[in-house]
């Protein structure tokens, strides 16, 4: 990956790959329903800044359950984003099991746009680069 840093604070690192020509975001450890929404919409403006169709998003080293955010991720977060120009967003499942769920939940109420889980991160970017 051929990162430019685009933004980064305490709990997110966001990165325009242009090799790829998609935005890559890093999650921290720590997240909450204040810091997933705050980086959330952090995200939304990189993504029309940048005017990418593509996130690989990376939750490997988020260890804390952020369910209430779910809820609002699916149902405000990702329709924006769609409407900001994204088609194919690539997540990357974080290994604690709460934040999986946090990320299932966040699914069952997204339709819009394409969004595919992996377990691995060189997987999500080869399916990334197909779309």
């Amino acid at each position: 990956m051929a990162l430019r840093s685009v933004y980064e604070d305490a709990t997110i690192s966001i990165y325009y790959d242009f090799s790829n020509d998609w935005l890559y975001v890093d999650w921290g450890a720590e997240q909450d329903l204040a810091s997933v929404q705050a980086g959330a919409l952090q995200m939304l403006a990189c993504l029309k800044q940048e005017r990418c169709h593509k996130v690989l998003n990376d939750n490997r080293q988020v260890q804390t359950i952020w369910a209430d955010a779910a809820e609002w991720g699916g149902k405000v977060w990702f329709p924006a984003m769609a409407e900001g120009g994204l088609e194919y967003f690539a997540w990357v499942y974080s290994p604690n099991i709460y934040s999986r769920l946090s990320t299932d939940l966040t699914l069952q109420h997204t339709t819009k746009p394409i969004v595919m889980t992996f377990d691995n991160i060189d997987t999500a970017a080869s399916w990334l680069r197909q779309m």
